[in-house]
């Protein structure tokens, strides 16, 4: 007997899920409210791009979508996890199999060189192996074109070049979600322009969720999906329009 395969079957199930998000900051006359109640939706592979003016609360958002912080009230899963249920080593765990970041001021640790900057989040791993860190460190480096600078510690490099060793460093565990806080912030735009095709490439070739936040509008019409954070509240924009 044949099966009917349902709707209910085949619907993708979303990589990131928040219903009813809401953030407030406690100040000594008042509560101020970030944003309220936000349900948003991301799938598998999905390019995302938050914008919303300065103070806003875009960054905000990527913090707590990301398990970096907790929101007020609400509830979010990630790769199938009730965050708001999970303790901070509980979401440690999450962020170490699932979640890379990528930052506007690189974050790179100026003692250690490019190679040993990859390989940091492997060192997270109880099970780890340097020998198998590097290859797979040096393999990453290779795919963001830095091969060549391996041993260089950060102070030498570029730019464009520090950002290139951080994306290879949020990839390095193969996560499923990379979460990207303005990561041509810092950068002139001819270098921007490239960082912005390496993250797209990278996207494409691994099926890496990709969500950054970003104040280029040029930029997040690039992306598959444009959210926009208003007087706390989500538009989503039409790309290309």
């Amino acid at each position: 007997m044949t099966q009917l395969t349902t709707d209910v079957d085949i619907m993708p199930q979303a990589i990131i899920s928040a219903q009813q998000l809401t953030q407030n900051i406690q100040l000594p006359q008042k509560q101020l409210c970030i944003f309220e109640n936000l349900n948003l939706e991301i799938f598998a592979g999905e390019q995302v791009a938050i914008t919303g003016r300065s103070g806003s609360g875009k960054s905000t958002l990527l913090g707590i979508l990301a398990t970096l912080d907790q929101a007020s009230s609400g509830q979010l899963h990630v790769c199938g996890q009730a965050i708001q249920k999970l303790t901070e080593e509980q979401r440690a765990k999450v962020r170490l199999e699932h979640i890379g970041f990528v930052f506007q001021s690189f974050q790179l640790l100026p003692h250690l060189t490019a190679l040993e900057n990859v390989m940091l989040p492997l060192r997270l791993d109880p099970n780890f192996k340097i020998k198998e860190a590097e290859e797979k460190a040096l393999l990453l480096l290779k795919k963001v074109g830095l091969e060549q600078q391996a041993q260089q510690a950060p102070k030498v490099l570029s730019g464009g070049e520090q950002q290139r060793v951080a994306i290879a460093r949020a990839l390095v565990t193969e996560p499923d979600i990379i979460f990207a806080d303005e990561p041509t912030g810092n950068l002139d735009s001819v270098t921007a322009q490239e960082i912005e095709q390496l993250l797209f490439q990278l996207n494409r070739e691994l099926g890496t969720t990709l969500v950054l936040v970003t104040h280029d509008v040029d930029l997040a019409q690039q992306c598959q999906r444009h959210l926009e954070l208003v007087h706390g509240q989500l538009i989503e924009h039409r790309v290309g329009a």
